[in-house]
């Protein structure tokens, strides 16, 4: 694959390839424990994506030793074994190091047919997207470390960011999947453009139905904006066009980057609803039909 995917595919034999990635980053909860879970969720993500099962994991350990005490690491650890036990991936190993900066994260390896790869670019004339968890988590997290987040809100963002990807994934494979991608640090808008970016295809956003956690828009109002939300926007600007009015905080929501976001998915438009009906019916509540794909105007987004 020559384009930028979620994560690496080798094939290894006429049935059988492997997926791999690598996610690490440094803590965006103040609870041990939570990091480690969120960070496995997101690390797993990438083979979700690509309609892989991920099957053994290693851990990726920066750790300040002489700053923090070891019990921190083993909170964090255990966050992440328990959430690989969830996700039915064995722990094989890993490598730490002494840094003065924490983190942690993991190499994933999952199994996949070759022929049955997902990429994050194949979208058609007439498939909707559906979107499986609400954005906002960038935004709520530097409202926490502003320490302005509602202790309410940022449980809500936690559950987002800890809940796996590997039910919608599952439910995605019954449907005819042409292009997917998961929604991390570039943003939905951004992580959009890249599933049209350089095609003859176009995706229309209906901004009023894209689900955001509650708050997330008076925090943006506040001018709590991560950085990466920033950059996404004026980076990818260029490829927007804005069909109604639409706030700037608004705008920036739906450019916010993402830790352990949601799946973004082009399905047949006859297909959309029942999987739509099925993520609710197993508990993916929030998932939406956010859009669709258009012939023009090509490697555009029109948001409406």
């Amino acid at each position: 694959m020559e384009r930028a995917e979620d994560a690496g595919v080798y094939k290894l034999s006429e049935d059988l390839a492997i997926v791999q990635t690598l996610d690490f980053f440094t803590p965006i909860v103040d609870d041990p424990y939570t990091f480690g879970e969120v960070a496995v969720a997101n690390a797993l993500s990438d083979v979700y994506a690509m309609g892989g099962e991920p099957i053994v994991a290693m851990n990726i350990v920066c750790f300040p030793i002489k700053k923090m005490d070891i019990s921190i690491l083993q909170q964090i650890l255990l966050g992440g074994l328990d959430k690989m036990r969830e996700a039915g991936v064995i722990l094989v190993g890993g490598h730490s190091v002494e840094d003065d900066e924490l983190k942690y994260g993991l190499s994933v390896t999952g199994v996949i047919h070759p022929e049955r790869v997902w990429l994050n670019t194949g979208a058609k004339v007439g498939d909707k997207l559906i979107l499986t968890k609400p954005l906002g988590t960038g935004i709520i997290n530097t409202a926490l470390k502003g320490g302005l987040a509602d202790e309410e809100l940022v449980a809500k963002s936690i559950k987002c960011m800890i809940a796996l990807n590997k039910k919608a994934s599952e439910l995605a494979m019954e449907a005819e999947v042409h292009a997917c991608t998961d929604v991390t640090g570039f943003g939905f808008l951004g992580h959009a453009c890249e599933m049209i970016e350089g095609t003859d295809v176009g995706m229309v956003i209906y901004s009023s139905v894209v689900p955001v956690l509650p708050g997330t828009e008076e925090y943006a109002q506040m001018g709590l904006i991560p950085a990466g939300t920033i950059r996404n926007r004026d980076f990818r600007l260029p490829m927007i066009e804005l069909a109604t009015e639409i706030s700037d905080e608004r705008l920036l929501i739906l450019f916010d980057a993402q830790t352990s976001g949601g799946l973004l998915i082009s399905v047949p438009g006859q297909e959309a609803e029942a999987l739509l009906k099925r993520m609710h019916e197993e508990s993916i509540e929030e998932a939406a039909i956010v859009g669709e794909v258009v012939d023009e105007p090509k490697g555009k987004i029109v948001v409406k």
